[in-house]
């Protein structure tokens, strides 16, 4: 259990500051960001629905389906999500009070996914945003007290504040060290979508898994904790450090694996940190500056970010984006490197990933998914060939117990079949 030092970080209070972020692309193209969500439906701009739905399991998908019928505009998205989320929390008592602690359980993990779903389109610390985000916390709380593995609320020191986080032994932990990864989830995603309800690809490998909300994300604004270079860069040690101070964490197999924007953040993380053993990133972010996904994309993305880095003025944020760069970082990565990408990536060119690859020295793979957009998956070459998530967690087992590879890039096309080039 964790030591005395560790105990010590309790919740520290939260931030009210009113003001969403002014970004003029987001004002002037609401109109039809409205009606292209009508048209299109909540998962416009990214499988949403899919990634929240995905750790629930199949349970959740008749919630899933009436949320995309009930979302039309964007506006709609926080009720939505939040009747949902009331039901399932309703239904998670009820069974407790029943004496059904397993459908207790699945009821409150899925209820905090809605929760943490209705916080999505809050661009401000606000007192609703807050009071989602409690919602969300006792209910994965009251998860984790029933969950038939251990679950911890964690609070990482970080200056006077503290990092939130969840971590989770993998299931029959019986005592003894084992590897463990610190995961880092998406821009519009949070630390409670980090570990499956039922059957986690990481658990299930014998792999504990520190979910967390990193400086900008999601919780962490709240706690005014925001996206610099620095403080990612901060991060990289203050989780290590917390990681290798667990008696149960095996200190030489510690891993880093991020998604979508999580990329960015891992591999700064694994580039200002040596301690960690591997890296294994999917759907990356990788474009220095960020034009594409800032200014091509959903102008979401950028409002987003803006509130992330507490910046409210667009100009200020257009200057300070330029800093967003893995450039000067990745060169300096010297454990093996893993990503996992989508050929057709529209959010970040492959181009920029192309080029980090031939910039770095370290041990390292690239897996493109032929005909797949950013978010990889839910086309012929993912369906047919190697699963992502599953060579991810396969691939970053055998790095933390020390076995080689080769320094490839793989393409895996439509018939579900890897080529292979030497980097």
């Amino acid at each position: 259990m964790a030591n005395d030092a560790q105990t010590a970080a309790r919740q520290p209070a939260y931030v009210i500051k009113h003001g969403a972020p002014h970004c003029q692309r987001f004002i002037e193209q609401r109109w039809l960001l409205d009606n292209v969500i009508a048209a299109n439906g909540m998962d416009w701009d990214q499988p949403r629905s899919a990634y929240l739905s995905a750790p629930c399991g199949p349970e959740a998908n008749a919630d899933f389906l009436a949320l995309r019928a009930r979302i039309q505009k964007l506006a709609d998205a926080e009720t939505a999500f939040a009747v949902v989320a009331q039901r399932r929390e309703r239904n998670a008592r009820a069974f407790e009070e029943a004496g059904a602690r397993v459908s207790a359980r699945d009821n409150y993990f899925m209820a905090a996914i809605h929760w943490g779903g209705a916080q999505w389109t809050l661009d401000e610390s606000s007192e609703r945003n807050i009071e989602l985000n409690q919602r969300k916390r006792e209910c994965y709380a009251n998860y984790a007290r029933l969950a038939s593995h251990h679950v911890e609320e964690v609070w990482i020191p970080f200056g006077d504040k503290a990092l939130p986080a969840w971590l989770h032994l993998p299931y029959d932990y019986d005592g003894g060290k084992v590897p463990a990864i610190m995961s880092i989830p998406g821009m519009d995603s949070f630390k409670e979508t980090g570990v499956s309800l039922n059957g986690d690809k990481w658990l299930s490998r014998g792999i504990a898994v520190l979910s967390i909300d990193g400086p900008g994300q999601y919780e962490s604004p709240l706690l005014g904790i925001y996206f610099s270079m620095e403080n990612w860069i901060k991060t990289a040690s203050v989780v290590m450090d917390w990681l290798v101070a667990r008696p149960e964490i095996d200190a030489e197999r510690i891993g880093v694996s991020g998604t979508s924007f999580g990329t960015f953040f891992g591999t700064i993380v694994a580039a200002n940190e040596p301690r960690y053993k591997a890296c294994a990133i999917n759907a990356p972010c990788l474009e220095p500056g960020c034009h594409t996904i800032f200014q091509e994309a959903s102008p979401t993305f950028k409002q987003r970010f803006m509130f992330m880095s507490d910046i409210q003025d667009e100009a200020e944020f257009d200057e300070f984006r330029k800093s967003i760069s893995w450039e000067g970082h990745a060169e300096k990565i010297a454990r093996p490197f893993l990503c996992v990408a989508g050929e057709s990536d529209e959010l970040s060119p492959l181009r920029h990933v192309d080029r980090m690859f031939k910039l770095m020295s370290a041990p390292r793979q690239l897996v493109v998914y032929q005909d797949s957009r950013h978010s990889v998956g839910k086309v012929p070459s993912a369906n047919l060939g190697p699963f992502p998530q599953s060579l991810m967690a396969d691939w970053m087992l055998a790095r933390l117990n020390g076995e080689p590879f080769e320094s490839e890039r793989w393409f895996v096309t439509a018939s579900g079949q890897v080529e292979k080039i030497p980097l």
